[in-house]
């Protein structure tokens, strides 16, 4: 298993990723001053984006099956939960994109090649403080 968004699991038999984004963001605003430089305010953490880009040669790896159901779940618009296969929790998610290519196809338009992009944002802030920030004591790095 390379990751887990909810019940799907990303692995060589689903869809394998070849690259993962992570943007962490944080707000600090701007006020106009005469005669200075603006003067920021630190209001918190800003959207967290997480992109999954990847190859699915369906002869080897998932294909049509799996791009489905991504689908579903987006479709689903609930939250899921995202972690690694290394046990690394990164909070709760939705799919905010899923963005699909299929090339090379064969003659009934089936595609040999499909390249997916999968991009989601964190939305777990009031789950966070409900049941702390998902790290046990003595676990921070």
């Amino acid at each position: 298993m390379m990751m887990a968004l909810g019940q799907f699991v990303f692995s060589l038999d689903t869809a394998p990723y070849q690259d993962f984004q992570q943007q962490i963001a944080w707000r600090h605003p701007a006020n106009s001053r005469t005669g200075r430089r603006p003067a920021r305010q630190f209001l918190g953490p800003d959207d967290e984006l997480i992109t999954l880009t990847g190859v699915l040669a369906p002869e080897l790896t998932g294909g049509d099956d799996s791009i489905e159901d991504l689908r579903k779940l987006g479709d689903s618009g609930e939250a899921h939960v995202l972690i690694e296969g290394t046990g690394r929790y990164y909070g709760l998610f939705v799919i905010e994109n899923l963005q699909v290519t299929r090339t090379y196809l064969f003659q009934d338009g089936k595609a040999r090649r499909i390249e997916f992009t999968l991009k989601l944002v964190r939305v777990d802030d009031e789950a966070e403080a409900l049941i702390g920030d998902g790290v046990a004591e003595g676990d921070a790095e």
